[in-house]
């Protein structure tokens, strides 16, 4: 397993052919991958007029990535955290890149029609690698700790909205891999989810805490009028 950035790419090797479950762009749904990789875009790439999905596709192909799944973001790629626990022999490690210019609060939306976005603040996209073999029933609770913990570091980073404290962003994504195995159960009470929540809540919370030191008055939302601390 390794993480390496290649120019606006970034790579996240599994080690082996892993199952998978995400919603990205590319791979959604339960795919077979031995890689997640991320992609820096900025708006002149992302023209009107582009077929995003026939164009990531190619971009991916280029570098020999088609199997991957992969997330794009105009956040900086070069501020890619990550974050590793161990429980009871589990063993986990995730990546995120985290930006939080588009945040949401779960439930409510934010008017976001005048925003002039620049394309340089980014959204969250977070990878999580797990050793323990799972069923793909499992994996779907590996998905949901995932997106709890996503959610847990970004209230704890105290992201304020007109809407109330922020849960996520509007483009989030993430992908879970795991070898496919017997284990039925990645819940809380679990060793499993217990190793995959901690590794996301601290790369996430890592990533929100150095976005919000880059851009503390980040245009879109007054935060200096909603209490950001």
């Amino acid at each position: 397993m390794s993480v390496t950035r290649d120019g606006a790419w970034l790579h996240f090797d599994l080690g082996a052919p892993l199952r998978a479950l995400s919603w990205s762009l590319t791979k959604p749904g339960f795919v077979t991958t031995e890689a997640m990789v991320w992609r820096e875009v900025k708006n002149r790439d992302l023209t009107p007029d582009l077929d995003v999905h026939a164009w990531y596709e190619a971009e991916l192909s280029a570098k020999g990535w088609g199997g991957a799944v992969a997330f794009l973001t105009s956040r900086d790629i070069g501020t890619w955290v990550e974050a590793t626990a161990s429980v009871e022999g589990v063993r986990a490690h995730a990546v995120a890149t985290v930006g939080l210019s588009n945040g949401e609060r779960v439930g409510s939306r934010v008017d976001y029609s005048g925003r002039d976005w620049n394309g340089k603040w980014g959204t969250i996209n977070v990878g999580l690698r797990l050793s323990e073999g799972l069923t793909e029933a499992a994996l779907i609770e590996a998905m949901a700790i995932a997106v709890q913990a996503r959610t847990a570091a970004v209230m704890d980073a105290g992201v304020l909205l007109p809407t109330g404290r922020a849960t996520g962003t509007g483009t989030d994504c993430v992908g879970v891999a795991a070898p496919l195995g017997d284990n039925p159960y990645a819940g809380l009470h679990t060793a499993v989810g217990e190793a995959a929540g901690r590794a996301v809540y601290d790369a996430v919370l890592k990533g929100a805490k150095e976005w919000r030191q880059t851009y503390p008055k980040a245009p879109g939302v007054p935060m200096e009028d909603l209490g950001w601390t």
